[in-house]
């Protein structure tokens, strides 16, 4: 492989020059270079004596202290010449000038050196072998290199050598290889060096080569180097040095080791896997075998990964079998391409492979025995979000494929699966409106809430997905991609869910513009049904907790208005839309609740929950607008039509009722009302009727409305319901009975239908299981009895029980022996102390004063 351009020219560089006074010409420098390479005979490298040194130190003055570097050139026909510089880029050729190139496993990547002539012998090579074995390993993995030698020509010896102009011209060139071609150039002399020296300076920007005084100089190979002592330096220093080049040369020999058997494993294990996946491409099975084998091979040699030297080869033989219609297959390719830890295009193709093979509802099996779910989620975990975006939503959506299969679902999770996903929304909320990469995100985080939605369903899921966490991501997400409907939808559809949970429904309380974001959304998209009933659920479940939310929605700008308005536009698309349909006999059949109906029973359950609180119900009892929308439900539909949109009616008109304020609507109304709810009291649905019933007994404690129940019957029929002996059809029906003895007048129908008792009946049976209702029960014939001139004549022959009923409700003991609920036992025990207590002594005091009497 070709290393680096950084690393190739500072692997070239065997020494460093040092900058003298006077530089030399061109001419110069080639003719000395010229007679040094003549003088190369000897089969040893030059090594000069004191004469010698003496004789050159004449030659060249301007070499200090008489000293000459001494190059060593690499003689790769010995017995080393197997080996090679690992990196390098370059091969040696043996005596000769003529640049030898080296075509790299990178296409279209080549790299060329010129090299001075070697001596002949290698005697003194042996020196230094250790310290450059390094640069000669390579060259035995054929594989890995493939360099054509170049032949020594004698003849062209003249040609290796260009005019300096030249040579210049070749260094701007390549300014990878400038440095090692002008110093493996370079002859003996100090003009030589200065040119050097200064074109270094020039062109690396580094003078680290150059430090020292003029004159001092280091000669340096790979690994190892003979070090001459400047002036004044102290050997500890060179010690040093020299165990910083031991210390490289270990960990170059330890690489070079590693890439040996990195080379015999892909020769006897991956080779022959990678022929067998070439030849058996008709054969699914043996194909699907030999790519089980491949990744086994990969995994136990340490290839997985982005480190292989051979990755493209064996990628570029997996990608030929991807064509191949086969699902099976398909998955084996995709978990090696993925363990290859691939990147830009190819990771997007393989994410699409791996959506493909999981959408696919027959794969489910071997899906589901597999291990990509594991490839995929680290994909989600480790890739870049902005760079590879494209990638991750097929992962993504191949994720919440998976995750509608409960085993993948609980394997996805017991992974950690939702940690994953609560952290890549919260890196695409980072990524603010104005950068290129927002709308481009905006397809990941539709996969990401979809997955989650289906995920909130599951209980293991829930209990990772922190509320703390998961609800504000979502809500800041909401926000900032309120102009993206589907995604939209996919949020509040996870809101929606988790809403119904107390813990995130609480969260979601806490986030304080959560009631903005949703006003919002609902002016915006108010015809959208899927997005708008969502919303409203969504508020139906955050105002029946508690009356501070209540309350914070109400005070939120314009909500009273948006709710009216959506009231308003449903109620008319309910009005055109057809709700009847006839069954295969021909006879008309209900349908299910239509969008706008369904739209409508969840907005009215927000104004159910919402009049609950005092100031918020008695400001929404005032609200003209809204309460006659309420009634005109009642008028065009019947529960026949839809029962749950008029119970619900019923229920939100009888919370506003309680209210009596000034220009209340509900009052305004009530006559109305009342001839609607009559309707309801005839049908014979028993959860209408009794919502009617609470109705009446609101507004029967207006004298009108006591009127017209006793001009309609409509006692008679309240009467009737004391007998069903449920709690919550008697209460409303004591309340409305009670607020009919107000009137003296109308007082004598008790005993007419039998009422006074069916009320100690109703006493009987609840007595202190229920103090409220008996409480209820002896205030209304505490006003039945008011001007009783004897028992008799007021309670018949059922005196006798009221007497010892009130005797034994009123003992502490039985109170306390009766409250079978212990949650609820000092609620109960106030309630008897200051409710029922005051009003059952004085009805038994009155009792038995005029049944001693008569």
């Amino acid at each position: 492989m070709q290393a680096s351009k950084t690393e190739n020219r500072r692997k070239a560089e065997p020494f460093y020059w040092l900058s003298v006074a006077k530089p030399r010409t061109s001419s110069e420098i080639v003719n000395e270079a010229r007679d040094a390479l003549q003088t190369v005979k000897t089969p040893r490298p030059f090594t000069p004596t004191d004469e010698q040194r003496k004789l050159s130190g004449s030659q060249s003055s301007r070499c200090p202290q008489n000293r000459r570097p001494v190059l060593f050139s690499l003689d790769t026909s010995s017995s080393d010449s197997s080996e090679s510089r690992p990196n390098s880029g370059v091969r040696l050729s043996p005596l000769t000038h003529k640049p030898v190139v080296i075509i790299s496993e990178k296409k279209d990547e080549v790299s060329s050196v010129f090299h001075p002539t070697p001596p002949a012998d290698t005697a003194e090579l042996r020196k230094v072998s250790k310290a450059c074995k390094g640069l000669f390993r390579a060259t035995s993995l054929k594989d890995l290199f493939s360099a054509k030698v170049v032949p020594l020509d004698q003849n062209e010896m003249k040609l290796d050598f260009e005019e300096p102009t030249m040579m210049m011209n070749s260094l701007d060139r390549s300014n990878n290889n400038c440095l090692a071609e002008q110093k493996l150039y370079t002859s003996f002399n100090d003009e030589n060096r200065q040119l050097i020296c200064n074109e270094h300076t020039s062109r690396s920007g580094s003078k680290d080569s150059m430090e020292g005084t003029p004159g001092n100089f280091s000669l340096q190979l790979q690994g190892e180097s003979d070090q001459i002592e400047e002036p004044g330096k102290k050997s500890s220093q060179l010690r040093t040095s020299g165990q910083k080049r031991r210390v490289t040369d270990l960990k170059d020999e330890t690489r070079i080791n590693e890439w040996e058997e990195e080379d015999f494993f892909w020769h006897t294990r991956i080779l022959p896997i990678l022929h067998e996946l070439e030849k058996r491409e008709d054969n699914i099975e043996h194909l699907c075998l030999a790519c089980t084998k491949l990744h086994q091979a990969l995994g136990d040699g340490n290839m997985l990964g982005k480190r292989f030297k051979r990755r493209n080869i064996l990628l570029k033989t997996l990608y030929k079998l991807v064509d191949i219609d086969s699902d099976p297959l398909s998955l084996k390719l995709a978990k090696i391409i993925l363990a290859m830890k691939v990147d830009g295009k190819n990771l997007v193709s393989v994410c699409k492979l791996a959506f493909k093979i999981c959408r696919n509802e027959n794969n489910y099996f071997i899906i589901q025995n597999d291990t990509l779910l594991d490839y995929l989620l680290q994909v989600l975990w480790h890739e870049d979000l902005q760079k590879n975006h494209e990638a991750l939503i097929y992962c993504m959506a191949a994720l919440k494929v998976m995750s509608e299969k409960e085993a993948l679902r609980l394997k996805m999770v017991s992974k950690g699966a939702i940690e994953m996903f609560l952290e890549l929304m919260k890196q695409i909320n980072n990524i603010k409106e104005h950068d290129t990469y927002f709308s481009k995100l905006g397809l990941l985080l539709v996969q990401l809430t979809a997955t989650l939605r289906i995920l909130a369903s599951c209980a293991q899921a829930r209990r990772q997905l922190s509320p703390s966490a998961a609800v504000p991501q979502l809500c800041v997400a909401l926000e900032q991609r309120s102009g993206d409907k589907d995604l939209c939808i996919w949020i509040v559809s996870v809101l929606s869910k988790l809403s119904t949970y107390n813990d995130f429904c609480a969260a979601l309380a806490d986030c304080s513009r959560c009631y903005i974001v949703f006003l919002a959304l609902l002016n915006k998209y108010q015809k959208q049904q899927d997005l708008v009933i969502r919303i409203i659920f969504i508020l139906g479940n955050l105002t029946a907790r508690n009356d501070q939310s209540r309350e914070q929605f109400f005070k939120e700008k314009g909500s009273v208005n948006t709710l009216t308005s959506l009231f308003q536009t449903y109620y008319e698309l309910d009005l055109n839309a057809p709700t009847w349909h006839h069954d295969r006999k021909g006879k008309s059949q209900p349908k299910y609740p239509s969008e706008a109906e369904d739209v409508l029973i969840k907005l009215i359950r927000v104004l159910a929950n919402l009049s609950i609180h005092p100031r918020v119900g008695a400001a929404l009892a005032a609200a003209h607008p809204l309460v006659g929308l309420l009634v005109t439900v009642l008028e065009y539909k019947s529960v026949d039509d839809c029962e749950e949109l008029v119970i619900n009616a019923a229920t939100a008109i009888n919370n506003l009722s309680y209210y009596q304020v000034e220009n209340s609507a509900v009052q305004e109304k009530q006559l109305h009302i009342a001839e609607m709810l009559l309707t309801l009291l005839m049908s014979d649905n028993m959860d209408a009727v009794v919502e009617a019933v609470r109705v009446f007994g609101n507004l029967s404690q207006h004298h009108e409305i006591r009127d017209f129940i006793m001009q309609k019957k409509i006692y008679k029929f309240v009467i009737a319901l004391l007998d069903s002996k449920d709690r919550e059809v008697c209460f409303p029906a004591c309340g409305v009975l009670l607020n009919l003895t107000v009137d003296e007048n109308k007082r004598a129908f008790l005993m007419e239908e039998g009422g006074t008792g069916k009320l100690i009946d109703c006493l009987q049976d609840f007595g202190p299981a229920d103090w409220q209702l008996s409480c209820l029960i002896c205030k209304t014939l505490w006003n039945y009895s008011e001007n009783v001139a004897s028992t008799a004549s007021c309670f018949g022959g059922s005196t006798n029980t009221l007497l010892m009923l009130l005797t034994a409700l009123l003992d502490e003991e039985v109170e306390l022996e009766c409250s079978l609920d212990k949650d609820i036992k000092d609620c109960q025990r106030v309630y008897w102390e200051r409710e029922f207590k005051p009003v059952a002594a004085k009805l038994l005091d009155r009792i038995q004063s005029h049944h001693s009497s008569s």
